[in-house]
């Protein structure tokens, strides 16, 4: 059978915009098509290593896929300062991070504000700052709340992990307490990583970066150091029981040979997933099981951004890990979500939110493997720090200019 090319492909595209007072809306319903039924994937630029090959089909660029629900997206606050994680409080409203060191309640509507302070200072130089966020599951009861930053120390900074109470008036955290450090510490201001989440049995994943310089990407590969992690904790700061606590392993480690997993959630399932940016190409998505290496500083499908080869372009090792599915060029990946709400076709697949590619990415994954891709809010121009299932059953995001966007069906 003769293959079509991607210029024989056909579209029709329906697009309504209109303005509502106070916010900015697109309602968006559009379906495309093909002549064959099949959509190329949305990434038409040129890889960076295009002599790269995938490991197994639908590794990468699998084919693309479009909403046919009518859906639209609103700001409906574009004043916050610089987020950086966003998570649900039991009523409908919403608790983010500011990276330069405190926390923002915002309504359900978005339009109030409210501040939070009283946390440990933090090191907002370059990546650094107050990152993520979590709820403890028992919050209901006990008002604590857990959080990443880069916390200041003689000789630089390195990723830490605190909780502190929500005081009754919301107005301040409460015996701030920072219950672990992921060292060794380092003087610089990139690669924390630094994305939390529970498990249902209530003990606590973090991941953190390798700090990215080179003389500090080793340490993704040494498991007595913290950096480059998947770590998996009590609300302590201990070892989880279970842990693989492997010969030569930090008894707090899961999994090792991460760069810089900005994204990490629990699916449906409850796996874990990481999103982590490679350097030029390699932005990855893993699967993330107990013991694993997935190979940073040894292997990748990117190139240093010098445009050299990496361990002399090494894509497999054995002992390590292939990515479920990778991107070439970078997207910049950040946080991510498997999406629970209301659009129908949306449900249990992984959204992205990201950097440099401005965008939020929609991946539709049947038993563990990536089967379609789609990019939403292309049109907005803006870098997608981070993204949430609602209450409501609407997906939100945070983006790098300060907007909360709301998508929700038409």
């Amino acid at each position: 059978m003769k293959r079509l090319s991607i210029r024989t492909l056909s579209f029709l595209g329906i697009i309504f915009l209109v303005s509502c007072t106070g916010n900015s809306k697109t309602t968006v319903a559009a379906q495309e098509t093909t002549v064959n039924g099949i959509l190329p994937n949305p990434e038409t630029a040129d890889k960076n290593s295009p002599e790269y090959q995938p490991a197994f089909a639908g590794q990468t660029r699998v084919p693309g896929v479009k909403t046919t629900i009518p859906y639209q997206v609103e700001v409906i606050n574009s004043d916050l300062q610089k987020p950086w994680g966003i998570i649900n409080l039991p009523d409908g409203r919403f608790l983010i991070t500011s990276k330069t060191g405190y926390l923002n309640i915002v309504s359900a509507d978005g339009k109030t504000i409210s501040k939070v302070e009283g946390l440990p200072k933090v090191d907002d130089k370059g990546q650094g700052g107050l990152l993520d966020v979590a709820l403890d599951p028992d919050f209901a009861t006990n008002r604590m709340i857990f959080w990443t930053f880069s916390e200041p120390v003689s000789g630089g900074n390195h990723t830490a992990v605190a909780k502190g109470k929500l005081s009754a008036d919301e107005k301040t955290i409460e015996n701030p307490t920072v219950i672990f450090r992921a060292t060794p510490t380092y003087d610089g201001d990139k690669h924390y990583g630094s994305r939390l989440a529970f498990d249902k049995e209530g003990y606590l994943f973090v991941s953190t970066g390798e700090r990215s310089d080179r003389e500090t990407r080793p340490y993704a590969q040494k498991q007595d150091s913290y950096l480059g992690k998947i770590l998996k904790i009590t609300k302590d700061g201990k070892p989880a029981p279970g842990n693989p606590n492997l010969a030569g392993w930090k008894p707090e480690i899961y999994s090792t040979g991460h760069r810089n997993p900005q994204g990490m959630a629990i699916d449906h399932k409850g796996q874990v997933w990481d999103a982590e940016m490679g350097p030029r190409g390699g932005d990855e998505i893993n699967l993330i099981q107990p013991g694993k290496n997935y190979g940073w500083g040894d292997v990748t499908y990117g190139i240093e951004y010098s445009g050299k080869k990496i361990n002399n372009g090494t894509t497999k090792k054995e002992g390590t890990e292939q990515p479920v599915y990778y991107w070439d060029p970078s997207i910049s990946m950040s946080g991510i979500t498997f999406y629970t709400g209301n659009i129908e076709e949306w449900k249990n697949n992984m959204m992205i939110g990201c950097l440099s590619g401005q965008k939020i990415i929609r991946l539709v994954i049947e038993n563990n493997k990536v089967v379609g891709e789609e990019w939403l809010l292309t049109d907005k121009n803006d870098r997608i720090r981070d993204v949430l299932n609602g209450q409501d059953g609407n997906l939100y995001a945070v983006s790098d200019s300060g907007k909360l966007y709301k998508i929700s069906k038409k």
